[in-house]
């Protein structure tokens, strides 16, 4: 009987450390409120208010600016996650194409989403603007 509930237990226990990872990794949606432009060293080239809306599923990214900026959009290429609290402490290192709405032009991008202490930061990188990195502090991370 004891090595049955030991092995429930552990099933148990690997369904839900599933559920919590698909729920991190498989899908989410950060908002923010503020982007800031940094260059090679990490200082404020400017920055901005502006809601920001970027949507993660496993396949697509969305990244939906809210002013007349072009959405962007594409597949991911690849996904690296790992998060020790789910939305708290981690990180997701995303790489896509992604291209604006009505524009055929290619965007080679890096996307890291970054937890700290409950803080979630995303960085987005281009191949094609090297030196140029664009930050969004989640106001929401779901």
């Amino acid at each position: 009987m004891k090595v049955t509930l030991k092995k429930t237990l552990l099933l148990i226990i690997l369904i839900a450390a599933a559920t919590v990872s698909f729920a991190q990794c498989g899908k989410a949606t950060l908002t923010g409120t503020k982007l800031t432009q940094l260059d090679n060293n990490g200082a404020v080239v400017k920055s901005k208010d502006e809601k920001t809306v970027v949507t993660i599923t496993k396949t697509d990214i969305t990244i939906t600016p809210g002013n007349d900026d072009p959405k962007m959009s594409g597949k991911i290429s690849s996904s690296i996650c790992s998060w020790a609290k789910p939305f708290k402490t981690g990180k997701t290192v995303i790489k896509a194409k992604l291209y604006n709405d009505g524009e055929n032009r290619e965007n080679n991008a890096t996307i890291t989403i970054v937890g700290v202490a409950g803080k979630v930061t995303l960085t987005f990188e281009s191949a094609e603007t090297p030196g140029r990195k664009i930050e969004m502090i989640a106001d929401t991370f779901e």
